[in-house]
Protein backbone atom coordinates (compact mmCIF):
# COMPACT_ATOMS: atom_id res chain seq x y z
CA UNK A 1 0.00 0.00 0.00
CA UNK A 2 1.45 3.62 -0.56
CA UNK A 3 1.22 6.40 1.54
CA UNK A 4 -1.96 7.72 1.70
CA UNK A 5 -0.07 11.54 1.24
CA UNK A 6 1.25 10.29 -2.10
CA UNK A 7 -2.02 9.22 -3.63
CA UNK A 8 -3.86 12.36 -2.37
CA UNK A 9 -1.58 14.37 -3.29
CA UNK A 10 -1.68 12.76 -7.20
CA UNK A 11 -5.55 13.21 -6.94
CA UNK A 12 -4.61 17.03 -6.25
CA UNK A 13 -2.65 17.12 -9.28
CA UNK A 14 -5.50 16.07 -11.30
CA UNK A 15 -7.67 18.67 -10.05
CA UNK A 16 -5.20 21.28 -10.45
CA UNK A 17 -4.62 19.58 -14.48
CA UNK A 18 -8.12 19.57 -14.83
CA UNK A 19 -9.01 22.72 -13.98
CA UNK A 20 -5.76 24.53 -15.72
CA UNK A 21 -6.33 22.54 -19.11
CA UNK A 22 -7.81 25.35 -20.84
CA UNK A 23 -5.81 28.31 -19.87
CA UNK A 24 -2.53 25.62 -20.67
CA UNK A 25 -3.97 25.17 -24.24
CA UNK A 26 -4.86 28.73 -25.03
CA UNK A 27 -1.63 30.26 -24.09
CA UNK A 28 0.51 27.09 -25.65
CA UNK A 29 -1.66 27.84 -29.03
CA UNK A 30 -0.49 31.38 -28.31
CA UNK A 31 3.36 30.83 -27.88
CA UNK A 32 3.24 27.99 -30.96
CA UNK A 33 1.63 31.00 -33.66
CA UNK A 34 4.61 31.79 -35.70
CA UNK A 35 2.35 34.48 -37.16
CA UNK A 36 2.07 36.18 -33.90
CA UNK A 37 4.66 39.34 -32.63
CA UNK A 38 7.23 38.01 -30.76
CA UNK A 39 6.73 39.89 -27.73
CA UNK A 40 2.83 38.86 -27.44
CA UNK A 41 4.54 35.56 -27.29
CA UNK A 42 6.91 35.93 -24.90
CA UNK A 43 4.27 37.78 -22.43
CA UNK A 44 2.25 34.49 -23.43
CA UNK A 45 5.30 32.47 -22.05
CA UNK A 46 5.52 34.13 -18.53
CA UNK A 47 1.76 33.86 -18.05
CA UNK A 48 2.61 29.89 -18.60
CA UNK A 49 5.77 29.96 -16.07
CA UNK A 50 3.19 32.13 -13.52
CA UNK A 51 0.34 29.28 -13.52
CA UNK A 52 1.04 26.22 -10.91
CA UNK A 53 3.34 23.64 -12.19
CA UNK A 54 1.07 20.97 -10.92
CA UNK A 55 -1.03 22.08 -13.49
CA UNK A 56 0.78 20.34 -16.10
CA UNK A 57 -0.28 17.14 -17.45
CA UNK A 58 3.20 15.54 -17.07
CA UNK A 59 2.89 15.77 -13.37
CA UNK A 60 0.56 13.23 -12.80
CA UNK A 61 1.68 9.73 -12.08
CA UNK A 62 -0.35 6.91 -13.00
CA UNK A 63 -1.09 4.76 -9.29
CA UNK A 64 -2.67 1.67 -9.02
CA UNK A 65 -7.03 2.16 -8.19
CA UNK A 66 -6.79 -0.41 -5.36
CA UNK A 67 -3.03 -0.28 -3.68
CA UNK A 68 -1.69 3.54 -4.90
CA UNK A 69 1.38 1.32 -6.72
CA UNK A 70 3.34 3.99 -9.41
CA UNK A 71 5.15 0.66 -10.95
CA UNK A 72 4.26 -2.12 -13.23
CA UNK A 73 0.61 0.14 -14.13
CA UNK A 74 -1.61 -1.44 -16.68
CA UNK A 75 -3.82 1.13 -18.07
CA UNK A 76 -6.02 -0.44 -19.60
CA UNK A 77 -7.19 -1.69 -15.97
CA UNK A 78 -5.88 0.68 -14.40
CA UNK A 79 -4.26 -1.20 -11.48
CA UNK A 80 -0.84 -2.91 -10.90
CA UNK A 81 0.58 -6.26 -12.13
CA UNK A 82 -0.21 -7.34 -8.34
CA UNK A 83 -3.37 -6.49 -7.65
CA UNK A 84 -4.28 -7.84 -11.04
CA UNK A 85 -2.67 -11.14 -9.83
CA UNK A 86 -4.44 -11.16 -6.94
CA UNK A 87 -8.14 -10.16 -7.97
CA UNK A 88 -7.67 -12.24 -11.16
CA UNK A 89 -6.68 -15.36 -8.95
CA UNK A 90 -10.16 -14.05 -6.76
CA UNK A 91 -11.87 -14.02 -10.35
CA UNK A 92 -12.84 -10.88 -9.64
CA UNK A 93 -11.61 -9.37 -13.12
CA UNK A 94 -13.68 -10.18 -16.03
CA UNK A 95 -12.07 -12.02 -18.74
CA UNK A 96 -8.61 -13.03 -16.49
CA UNK A 97 -8.07 -16.83 -15.89
CA UNK A 98 -5.59 -18.16 -14.35
CA UNK A 99 -3.69 -20.32 -16.64
CA UNK A 100 -3.17 -24.02 -15.56
CA UNK A 101 -0.88 -26.74 -17.89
Amino acid sequence: MAKTSAVEKNKRRRKTVASQAAKRAKLKAIIMDQALPIEDRFKATLKLAELPRDGSKTRIRNRCEVTGRPRAFYRKLRMSRIALRELGNLGKVPGIVKSSW
